[in-house]
Protein backbone atom coordinates (compact mmCIF):
# COMPACT_ATOMS: atom_id res chain seq x y z
CA UNK A 1 0.00 0.00 0.00
CA UNK A 2 0.73 3.61 -0.75
CA UNK A 3 3.59 4.84 2.05
CA UNK A 4 3.75 1.72 3.60
CA UNK A 5 0.77 1.54 5.52
CA UNK A 6 -0.69 -1.80 6.28
CA UNK A 7 -3.38 -3.49 5.04
CA UNK A 8 -6.92 -3.66 7.60
CA UNK A 9 -6.49 -7.13 9.01
CA UNK A 10 -9.63 -9.17 9.29
CA UNK A 11 -8.97 -12.45 11.16
CA UNK A 12 -11.99 -14.69 11.49
CA UNK A 13 -11.09 -18.01 13.33
CA UNK A 14 -13.60 -21.16 12.72
CA UNK A 15 -14.69 -22.18 9.62
CA UNK A 16 -18.06 -23.54 10.45
CA UNK A 17 -21.14 -22.07 8.95
CA UNK A 18 -20.77 -18.61 9.49
CA UNK A 19 -16.86 -17.89 9.88
CA UNK A 20 -16.80 -19.47 6.25
CA UNK A 21 -20.32 -17.23 5.28
CA UNK A 22 -18.45 -14.40 7.04
CA UNK A 23 -15.13 -14.78 4.89
CA UNK A 24 -17.01 -15.31 1.50
CA UNK A 25 -18.61 -11.96 2.18
CA UNK A 26 -15.39 -10.14 3.60
CA UNK A 27 -13.26 -11.15 0.90
CA UNK A 28 -15.80 -10.50 -2.19
CA UNK A 29 -16.56 -7.28 -0.69
CA UNK A 30 -13.13 -5.70 0.17
CA UNK A 31 -11.15 -8.19 -1.87
CA UNK A 32 -6.88 -7.75 -1.30
CA UNK A 33 -6.59 -4.04 -2.22
CA UNK A 34 -6.71 -2.62 1.08
CA UNK A 35 -7.20 -5.57 3.26
CA UNK A 36 -6.57 -8.93 3.89
CA UNK A 37 -9.13 -11.38 5.06
CA UNK A 38 -7.48 -14.45 7.16
CA UNK A 39 -9.74 -17.05 7.97
CA UNK A 40 -7.66 -19.85 10.04
CA UNK A 41 -9.09 -23.52 10.89
CA UNK A 42 -7.60 -26.59 12.29
CA UNK A 43 -9.32 -28.41 9.50
CA UNK A 44 -8.55 -27.80 5.47
CA UNK A 45 -12.28 -28.92 4.48
CA UNK A 46 -15.71 -28.30 5.47
CA UNK A 47 -19.00 -29.86 5.72
CA UNK A 48 -21.99 -28.49 6.81
CA UNK A 49 -22.34 -29.93 10.65
CA UNK A 50 -26.38 -30.63 10.31
CA UNK A 51 -25.17 -32.95 7.86
CA UNK A 52 -22.62 -35.20 10.24
CA UNK A 53 -25.54 -37.77 11.58
CA UNK A 54 -25.90 -39.09 7.67
CA UNK A 55 -21.97 -39.25 7.37
CA UNK A 56 -21.71 -40.93 10.72
CA UNK A 57 -24.36 -43.49 9.59
CA UNK A 58 -22.60 -44.05 6.04
CA UNK A 59 -25.49 -42.94 4.21
CA UNK A 60 -23.86 -39.82 3.07
CA UNK A 61 -20.33 -39.42 1.35
CA UNK A 62 -18.81 -36.93 2.91
CA UNK A 63 -15.99 -36.30 0.07
CA UNK A 64 -18.95 -35.23 -2.06
CA UNK A 65 -19.91 -32.17 -0.08
CA UNK A 66 -17.12 -31.06 1.71
CA UNK A 67 -15.58 -27.78 0.87
CA UNK A 68 -12.17 -27.34 0.40
CA UNK A 69 -11.27 -24.21 2.20
CA UNK A 70 -8.02 -23.52 0.10
CA UNK A 71 -9.87 -23.22 -2.95
CA UNK A 72 -12.61 -21.93 -1.62
CA UNK A 73 -9.92 -18.50 -0.29
CA UNK A 74 -8.51 -18.62 -4.04
CA UNK A 75 -12.23 -18.24 -5.09
CA UNK A 76 -13.29 -15.80 -2.98
CA UNK A 77 -10.13 -13.14 -2.43
CA UNK A 78 -9.64 -14.13 0.89
CA UNK A 79 -6.76 -16.15 2.34
CA UNK A 80 -6.31 -19.76 4.62
CA UNK A 81 -4.36 -20.65 7.40
CA UNK A 82 -4.96 -24.08 8.39
CA UNK A 83 -4.10 -24.45 12.31
CA UNK A 84 -5.12 -23.68 16.00
CA UNK A 85 -5.39 -20.30 17.89
CA UNK A 86 -3.53 -21.06 20.89
CA UNK A 87 -3.59 -17.47 22.57
CA UNK A 88 -4.71 -13.99 21.65
CA UNK A 89 -2.56 -11.10 22.75
CA UNK A 90 -5.53 -8.14 23.09
CA UNK A 91 -3.12 -5.50 23.74
CA UNK A 92 -1.04 -6.19 20.77
CA UNK A 93 -3.39 -6.82 18.80
CA UNK A 94 -2.22 -11.08 17.65
CA UNK A 95 -3.29 -14.56 17.53
CA UNK A 96 -0.75 -17.06 18.87
CA UNK A 97 -1.45 -20.12 16.51
CA UNK A 98 0.15 -23.00 18.14
CA UNK A 99 2.80 -25.43 16.24
CA UNK A 100 1.72 -27.52 12.96
CA UNK A 101 2.67 -31.00 13.11
CA UNK A 102 2.27 -34.11 10.89
CA UNK A 103 0.90 -37.49 11.35
CA UNK A 104 4.27 -38.74 12.99
CA UNK A 105 4.35 -35.80 15.51
CA UNK A 106 6.97 -33.87 13.74
CA UNK A 107 6.91 -29.93 13.48
CA UNK A 108 5.74 -28.64 10.27
CA UNK A 109 5.15 -24.79 10.91
CA UNK A 110 6.34 -23.20 14.22
CA UNK A 111 4.55 -21.52 16.66
CA UNK A 112 3.66 -18.29 15.24
CA UNK A 113 1.81 -14.50 15.34
CA UNK A 114 -1.02 -13.48 12.94
CA UNK A 115 -1.58 -9.87 13.65
CA UNK A 116 -5.55 -8.64 13.04
CA UNK A 117 -7.27 -4.73 13.34
CA UNK A 118 -10.42 -6.67 13.74
CA UNK A 119 -11.17 -10.17 15.33
CA UNK A 120 -13.78 -12.66 14.64
CA UNK A 121 -14.17 -15.90 16.90
CA UNK A 122 -16.44 -18.63 15.00
CA UNK A 123 -14.75 -21.58 16.57
CA UNK A 124 -18.28 -23.27 16.97
CA UNK A 125 -18.79 -25.69 20.53
CA UNK A 126 -18.60 -28.99 22.05
CA UNK A 127 -20.76 -31.54 23.71
CA UNK A 128 -21.82 -30.58 27.08
CA UNK A 129 -21.27 -33.42 29.36
CA UNK A 130 -22.96 -32.35 32.25
CA UNK A 131 -20.47 -33.88 34.43
CA UNK A 132 -21.68 -37.52 34.00
CA UNK A 133 -18.87 -39.42 34.41
CA UNK A 134 -17.43 -42.11 32.38
CA UNK A 135 -18.93 -39.67 28.88
CA UNK A 136 -15.07 -38.70 27.63
CA UNK A 137 -13.93 -41.92 28.24
CA UNK A 138 -17.07 -44.36 26.99
CA UNK A 139 -18.79 -42.39 24.48
CA UNK A 140 -18.78 -41.04 21.34
CA UNK A 141 -19.42 -37.82 19.90
CA UNK A 142 -20.34 -36.13 16.23
CA UNK A 143 -19.18 -32.74 16.56
CA UNK A 144 -16.56 -33.05 13.45
CA UNK A 145 -16.25 -34.89 10.11
CA UNK A 146 -13.37 -36.67 12.26
CA UNK A 147 -15.52 -37.95 14.78
CA UNK A 148 -18.37 -39.05 11.93
CA UNK A 149 -16.28 -41.18 10.08
CA UNK A 150 -14.74 -42.37 13.33
CA UNK A 151 -18.25 -43.59 14.13
CA UNK A 152 -19.10 -44.98 10.83
CA UNK A 153 -15.82 -47.34 11.37
CA UNK A 154 -17.10 -48.41 14.23
CA UNK A 155 -20.51 -49.08 13.55
CA UNK A 156 -19.18 -51.27 10.43
CA UNK A 157 -17.03 -53.45 12.28
CA UNK A 158 -19.57 -54.12 14.84
CA UNK A 159 -22.37 -54.81 12.41
CA UNK A 160 -19.87 -56.94 10.53
CA UNK A 161 -19.36 -58.87 14.20
CA UNK A 162 -22.88 -59.24 14.76
CA UNK A 163 -23.26 -60.65 11.03
CA UNK A 164 -20.27 -63.18 11.32
CA UNK A 165 -22.24 -64.62 14.86
CA UNK A 166 -25.08 -65.01 13.09
CA UNK A 167 -23.36 -67.41 10.34
CA UNK A 168 -22.00 -69.37 13.05
CA UNK A 169 -25.60 -69.96 14.78
CA UNK A 170 -26.03 -67.37 17.22
CA UNK A 171 -29.16 -65.87 15.67
CA UNK A 172 -30.09 -63.77 18.97
CA UNK A 173 -26.73 -61.57 18.03
CA UNK A 174 -27.65 -57.88 17.73
CA UNK A 175 -26.18 -54.20 17.02
CA UNK A 176 -26.95 -52.29 20.45
CA UNK A 177 -26.53 -48.58 20.42
CA UNK A 178 -27.54 -46.10 22.71
CA UNK A 179 -27.91 -42.52 21.33
CA UNK A 180 -27.99 -40.11 24.52
CA UNK A 181 -29.93 -36.51 23.98
CA UNK A 182 -32.99 -36.16 22.25
CA UNK A 183 -32.00 -33.57 20.04
CA UNK A 184 -32.24 -32.98 16.68
CA UNK A 185 -28.62 -34.95 15.87
CA UNK A 186 -29.92 -37.68 18.17
CA UNK A 187 -33.22 -38.18 16.82
CA UNK A 188 -31.91 -37.88 13.15
CA UNK A 189 -29.08 -40.40 13.71
CA UNK A 190 -31.81 -42.89 15.40
CA UNK A 191 -33.62 -42.95 12.23
CA UNK A 192 -30.57 -42.54 9.82
CA UNK A 193 -29.00 -45.59 10.93
CA UNK A 194 -32.26 -47.76 10.64
CA UNK A 195 -31.71 -46.26 6.79
CA UNK A 196 -28.10 -47.47 6.47
CA UNK A 197 -28.80 -51.01 7.96
CA UNK A 198 -31.28 -51.56 5.00
CA UNK A 199 -28.06 -51.48 2.69
CA UNK A 200 -25.74 -53.12 4.35
CA UNK A 201 -26.66 -56.64 2.37
CA UNK A 202 -24.85 -54.73 -0.90
CA UNK A 203 -21.39 -54.64 1.48
CA UNK A 204 -21.18 -58.36 1.57
CA UNK A 205 -23.76 -58.61 4.69
CA UNK A 206 -25.67 -61.26 3.98
CA UNK A 207 -27.62 -62.06 6.92
CA UNK A 208 -27.91 -58.55 8.80
CA UNK A 209 -30.76 -55.91 8.36
CA UNK A 210 -32.76 -53.29 10.18
CA UNK A 211 -33.83 -56.06 12.12
CA UNK A 212 -30.76 -56.73 13.75
CA UNK A 213 -30.60 -53.35 14.87
CA UNK A 214 -31.37 -52.22 18.52
CA UNK A 215 -31.30 -48.59 18.92
CA UNK A 216 -32.27 -46.81 22.52
CA UNK A 217 -32.53 -42.99 22.51
CA UNK A 218 -32.38 -41.24 25.41
CA UNK A 219 -33.56 -37.76 26.55
CA UNK A 220 -33.61 -36.30 30.31
CA UNK A 221 -36.37 -34.22 29.51
CA UNK A 222 -40.26 -35.08 29.83
CA UNK A 223 -40.25 -35.12 25.54
CA UNK A 224 -37.59 -35.10 23.02
CA UNK A 225 -36.94 -32.39 20.80
CA UNK A 226 -38.37 -29.52 23.31
CA UNK A 227 -37.68 -27.07 20.41
CA UNK A 228 -41.00 -28.60 18.38
CA UNK A 229 -44.45 -28.26 19.89
CA UNK A 230 -45.69 -30.89 22.13
CA UNK A 231 -48.20 -32.63 19.21
CA UNK A 232 -44.74 -32.46 16.79
CA UNK A 233 -41.99 -33.54 19.20
CA UNK A 234 -44.86 -36.89 19.89
CA UNK A 235 -45.19 -37.19 15.92
CA UNK A 236 -41.50 -37.64 15.45
CA UNK A 237 -41.79 -39.97 19.02
CA UNK A 238 -44.28 -42.44 17.06
CA UNK A 239 -42.43 -42.86 14.20
CA UNK A 240 -39.03 -43.44 15.40
CA UNK A 241 -41.11 -45.65 17.79
CA UNK A 242 -42.42 -47.40 13.88
CA UNK A 243 -39.23 -47.77 12.90
CA UNK A 244 -37.75 -50.14 16.21
CA UNK A 245 -35.98 -47.37 18.42
CA UNK A 246 -36.36 -47.27 22.22
CA UNK A 247 -37.72 -44.12 22.89
CA UNK A 248 -36.82 -43.69 26.80
CA UNK A 249 -37.98 -39.97 27.92
CA UNK A 250 -37.46 -38.02 31.72
CA UNK A 251 -34.60 -40.64 31.63
CA UNK A 252 -31.84 -38.59 33.73
CA UNK A 253 -27.79 -40.72 32.78
CA UNK A 254 -25.90 -41.00 35.73
CA UNK A 255 -22.46 -42.58 34.25
CA UNK A 256 -21.59 -44.16 30.81
CA UNK A 257 -19.30 -47.41 31.37
CA UNK A 258 -17.50 -49.77 29.26
CA UNK A 259 -20.53 -50.88 27.07
CA UNK A 260 -23.20 -49.82 29.21
CA UNK A 261 -25.35 -46.65 29.65
CA UNK A 262 -26.42 -46.24 33.41
CA UNK A 263 -29.73 -44.89 34.22
CA UNK A 264 -31.73 -43.25 37.42
CA UNK A 265 -34.94 -45.07 35.93
CA UNK A 266 -34.14 -48.06 33.62
CA UNK A 267 -30.81 -49.41 35.26
CA UNK A 268 -28.55 -50.50 33.02
CA UNK A 269 -28.94 -50.17 29.00
CA UNK A 270 -25.85 -52.38 27.34
CA UNK A 271 -24.69 -51.12 24.19
CA UNK A 272 -22.03 -52.19 21.61
CA UNK A 273 -21.72 -48.23 20.45
CA UNK A 274 -22.80 -44.72 22.82
CA UNK A 275 -23.14 -41.84 21.28
CA UNK A 276 -23.36 -38.31 23.47
CA UNK A 277 -25.72 -35.62 21.77
CA UNK A 278 -26.81 -33.69 25.04
CA UNK A 279 -26.38 -29.96 24.98
CA UNK A 280 -23.69 -27.53 24.15
CA UNK A 281 -21.09 -25.70 25.75
CA UNK A 282 -18.08 -23.65 25.08
CA UNK A 283 -14.70 -25.89 24.13
CA UNK A 284 -12.10 -26.69 27.15
CA UNK A 285 -9.90 -24.61 25.55
CA UNK A 286 -11.91 -21.26 25.38
CA UNK A 287 -10.84 -20.15 29.33
CA UNK A 288 -7.10 -20.19 28.33
CA UNK A 289 -7.43 -18.17 25.05
CA UNK A 290 -7.29 -14.47 26.67
CA UNK A 291 -9.44 -12.63 29.49
CA UNK A 292 -12.12 -12.52 27.33
CA UNK A 293 -15.69 -12.43 29.92
CA UNK A 294 -17.30 -16.23 29.82
CA UNK A 295 -20.33 -17.71 31.30
CA UNK A 296 -20.54 -20.81 33.11
CA UNK A 297 -20.15 -23.18 29.82
CA UNK A 298 -17.31 -21.11 28.47
CA UNK A 299 -18.99 -19.29 26.05
CA UNK A 300 -17.58 -15.92 25.01
CA UNK A 301 -19.90 -13.26 26.48
CA UNK A 302 -21.03 -10.53 23.19
CA UNK A 303 -23.22 -7.34 23.62
CA UNK A 304 -25.86 -7.13 21.37
CA UNK A 305 -23.72 -5.54 18.62
CA UNK A 306 -22.17 -9.02 18.87
CA UNK A 307 -18.89 -7.35 19.68
CA UNK A 308 -16.96 -8.52 23.29
CA UNK A 309 -18.19 -7.83 26.32
CA UNK A 310 -14.17 -6.29 26.82
CA UNK A 311 -12.90 -5.88 23.51
CA UNK A 312 -14.55 -3.47 20.64
CA UNK A 313 -12.31 -5.35 18.43
CA UNK A 314 -13.34 -8.47 18.60
CA UNK A 315 -16.59 -10.46 17.80
CA UNK A 316 -17.96 -13.69 18.47
CA UNK A 317 -20.63 -15.80 16.76
CA UNK A 318 -22.11 -19.32 16.82
CA UNK A 319 -22.35 -21.75 19.30
CA UNK A 320 -18.89 -20.32 21.06
CA UNK A 321 -21.13 -17.30 22.29
CA UNK A 322 -23.72 -16.06 24.59
CA UNK A 323 -25.76 -13.61 23.58
CA UNK A 324 -29.03 -12.49 25.33
CA UNK A 325 -30.61 -9.65 23.42
CA UNK A 326 -32.35 -6.92 25.31
CA UNK A 327 -35.94 -7.97 26.53
CA UNK A 328 -34.57 -12.04 26.23
CA UNK A 329 -34.09 -13.52 29.26
CA UNK A 330 -32.34 -16.65 27.41
CA UNK A 331 -29.24 -17.03 25.38
CA UNK A 332 -29.79 -17.27 21.21
CA UNK A 333 -30.17 -20.78 20.93
CA UNK A 334 -27.14 -22.52 19.37
CA UNK A 335 -28.15 -23.75 15.87
CA UNK A 336 -27.06 -23.20 12.22
CA UNK A 337 -29.73 -19.95 11.99
CA UNK A 338 -28.07 -18.57 14.33
CA UNK A 339 -24.99 -18.78 13.43
CA UNK A 340 -25.43 -17.75 9.71
CA UNK A 341 -27.34 -14.58 10.94
CA UNK A 342 -24.67 -13.87 12.85
CA UNK A 343 -22.34 -13.55 10.13
CA UNK A 344 -25.02 -11.35 8.39
CA UNK A 345 -25.04 -9.23 11.17
CA UNK A 346 -20.90 -8.84 11.81
CA UNK A 347 -19.98 -8.36 8.40
CA UNK A 348 -22.51 -5.11 8.08
CA UNK A 349 -21.05 -4.20 12.06
CA UNK A 350 -17.80 -4.68 10.20
CA UNK A 351 -18.43 -2.57 7.64
CA UNK A 352 -20.02 0.42 10.05
CA UNK A 353 -16.91 0.15 12.24
CA UNK A 354 -14.62 0.58 9.24
CA UNK A 355 -16.08 3.60 8.10
CA UNK A 356 -16.80 4.83 11.51
CA UNK A 357 -20.37 4.89 12.15
CA UNK A 358 -22.60 3.27 14.98
CA UNK A 359 -22.94 -0.29 15.65
CA UNK A 360 -26.56 -2.11 14.75
CA UNK A 361 -27.45 -4.39 17.41
CA UNK A 362 -28.06 -7.90 16.25
CA UNK A 363 -31.84 -9.33 15.71
CA UNK A 364 -32.70 -12.96 15.99
CA UNK A 365 -34.87 -14.58 13.85
CA UNK A 366 -36.78 -17.57 14.45
CA UNK A 367 -37.27 -19.02 11.43
CA UNK A 368 -38.56 -22.47 13.27
CA UNK A 369 -36.82 -25.59 13.44
CA UNK A 370 -37.05 -29.09 11.36
CA UNK A 371 -36.14 -32.45 11.54
CA UNK A 372 -35.34 -35.13 8.67
CA UNK A 373 -36.03 -39.18 10.04
CA UNK A 374 -34.00 -40.04 6.96
CA UNK A 375 -36.12 -41.17 4.01
CA UNK A 376 -38.90 -41.98 6.26
CA UNK A 377 -40.29 -38.62 7.41
CA UNK A 378 -39.63 -34.98 8.07
CA UNK A 379 -41.64 -32.75 10.90
CA UNK A 380 -41.06 -29.07 12.13
CA UNK A 381 -42.40 -25.75 12.44
CA UNK A 382 -41.63 -22.89 10.49
CA UNK A 383 -41.93 -19.29 11.42
CA UNK A 384 -44.89 -18.24 8.97
CA UNK A 385 -45.59 -14.97 8.29
CA UNK A 386 -48.14 -15.56 5.68
CA UNK A 387 -49.75 -17.08 8.63
CA UNK A 388 -49.10 -14.58 11.42
CA UNK A 389 -47.41 -16.91 13.28
CA UNK A 390 -45.67 -20.86 13.92
CA UNK A 391 -46.53 -23.24 11.04
CA UNK A 392 -46.32 -26.63 11.71
CA UNK A 393 -45.73 -28.75 8.60
CA UNK A 394 -45.02 -32.47 8.22
CA UNK A 395 -44.27 -34.79 5.63
CA UNK A 396 -43.86 -34.12 1.90
CA UNK A 397 -43.57 -30.31 2.47
CA UNK A 398 -41.85 -30.31 5.53
CA UNK A 399 -38.90 -32.53 3.59
CA UNK A 400 -38.61 -29.64 0.60
CA UNK A 401 -38.39 -27.33 3.50
CA UNK A 402 -35.44 -29.22 5.01
CA UNK A 403 -33.38 -29.62 1.79
CA UNK A 404 -34.13 -25.90 1.02
CA UNK A 405 -31.96 -25.27 4.23
CA UNK A 406 -29.04 -26.93 3.11
CA UNK A 407 -29.47 -25.07 -0.37
CA UNK A 408 -29.25 -21.95 1.44
CA UNK A 409 -26.46 -22.57 3.14
CA UNK A 410 -24.82 -23.53 -0.14
CA UNK A 411 -25.19 -20.29 -1.87
CA UNK A 412 -24.65 -18.41 1.88
CA UNK A 413 -20.99 -19.89 1.15
CA UNK A 414 -20.82 -20.45 -2.66
CA UNK A 415 -22.57 -17.14 -3.57
CA UNK A 416 -25.81 -16.86 -5.42
CA UNK A 417 -24.01 -17.76 -9.21
CA UNK A 418 -22.15 -20.54 -8.02
CA UNK A 419 -24.49 -21.84 -5.52
CA UNK A 420 -27.64 -22.30 -7.86
CA UNK A 421 -25.58 -23.63 -10.34
CA UNK A 422 -24.41 -26.63 -7.74
CA UNK A 423 -28.21 -27.17 -6.66
CA UNK A 424 -28.88 -27.03 -10.79
CA UNK A 425 -26.91 -29.73 -11.32
CA UNK A 426 -28.04 -32.13 -8.45
CA UNK A 427 -25.53 -31.42 -5.80
CA UNK A 428 -28.73 -31.70 -3.29
CA UNK A 429 -29.84 -35.16 -4.56
CA UNK A 430 -26.72 -36.38 -2.52
CA UNK A 431 -28.82 -35.72 0.45
CA UNK A 432 -32.19 -37.14 -1.49
CA UNK A 433 -30.51 -39.83 -2.89
CA UNK A 434 -27.85 -40.64 -0.88
CA UNK A 435 -24.96 -43.25 -1.13
CA UNK A 436 -24.38 -45.75 1.07
CA UNK A 437 -20.49 -45.34 2.21
CA UNK A 438 -19.46 -47.55 5.39
CA UNK A 439 -15.85 -48.40 4.12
Amino acid sequence: MPGGQKKVQIVIVGGGAGGLELARKLGARYGRANHDVILIDRNRTHIWKPLLHEVAAGSLDANMDEVGYGGHAARWGYRFFNGSVERIDRERRRVICAPMLDEEGREIIGRHEIRYDWLVLAFGGVSNDFGVPGVREHALFLENREQADSFRTRLLNVCLRANYRHEQGDHESRVRIAIVGGGATGVELSAELYNAAKGLRNYGLEVFDESKLEVTLLEAGPRILPALDEELSETVTEELRALGVRVLQSTQVTEIAEGAVRTKASGDIPADLIVWAAGVKGADFVPGLSDLELNRLNQIVVRPSLQTTKDDRIFAIGDCCSCILPGSERPIPPRAQSAHQMASAVFANLGHAMSGRPLVDFVYRDKGSLVSLSRYSTVGSLMGNLVGGRMAIEGRLARLAYLSLYRLHLIAIHGWLRGTALIAVGHVNQIVRPRLKLH
